[in-house]
């Protein structure tokens, strides 16, 4: 018996031992095995690969959501991470904006866009147990998104500290003759191919909002030139104003190199 015995224990010693080594080499098999903090670096890089693949146009980061409550099992919370990229296209573009997107998509992540009872939606996978959508969500406007799905909050996603003031944008407010009414912050993605796209972001009052003062700032034809929107290129930044909500928003977006 006591061999038996012997046996048994070395048995258990060696489950462990591989349990532990498992645990500390082997890749992540399940959503539940990587925390939010872990998850952040992947969602900040599909950010990146969706900004380079949207290329030139009106578009802006917007910032992170982390929403708390999840619930991974029963007897555990968790958090999800998510974040988007909103595009403007022309009013029936949005198809071709989504197909464009899936086409420059790295091929593993396996995109592709069908037709739904709500519109045309992108999906892709990130790795990591990172989702990649895109929809429609009005005419002319496209959000894509990278979102974690619940997981453990681990030490959390680090926050963006606030920036100083984008010359760009003060320049738009001067035009309007408008002061922003929040404090800017930046929204960052790092590019594939290395550098950094950024939107910076502050309302700038109610809307409605005569935006024929910012046309003079364009250096060339404007990108979007609508009633309630208007967006311009200055330099490598792309202005947007946007007065479609109870606020004005101006954004100047960076994107990422050719």
């Amino acid at each position: 018996m006591r061999w038996l015995l012997a046996v048994t224990v070395a048995w258990a010693v060696l489950l462990g031992v591989l349990t532990w080594w498992s645990a500390r080499n082997d890749a992540p098999t399940v959503r539940e095995q990587r925390t939010l903090a872990e998850a952040g670096p992947v969602v900040d890089r599909a950010l990146g690969q969706l900004v380079a693949a949207v290329g030139d146009g009106a578009w802006a980061l917007t910032g992170p959501q982390v929403e708390r409550g999840c619930r991974i099992t029963p007897m555990s919370a968790g958090a999800t991470l998510s974040r988007g990229l909103d595009v403007l296209v022309a009013e029936g573009g949005e198809r071709a904006l989504l197909d464009r997107v899936a086409d420059r998509l790295p091929a593993d992540w396996r995109a592709g866009v069908r037709a739904g009872s709500a519109g045309p939606r992108l999906r892709a996978d990130a790795g990591g147990f990172v989702t990649v959508q895109g929809r429609v969500t009005s005419g002319g406007r496209v959000r894509l998104t990278a979102d974690t799905g619940c997981r453990p909050v681990g030490a959390g996603y680090p926050q963006p500290p606030a920036a100083s003031a984008d010359p760009t944008l003060d320049a738009a407010l001067a035009a309007l003759g408008r002061a922003a009414q929040t404090a800017p912050q930046p929204v960052t993605a790092p590019c594939p191919g290395g550098g950094t796209a950024r939107t910076v972001a502050v309302t700038a009052g109610a809307a409605p909002a005569a935006l024929t003062g910012l046309r003079p700032l364009a250096a060339g034809p404007p990108v979007v030139d609508l009633p309630e929107v208007y967006a311009y290129r200055s330099g490598p930044t792309t202005v947007l104003a946007d007065g479609t909500g109870a606020q004005l928003r101006l954004s100047a977006s960076t994107g990422c190199p050719a």
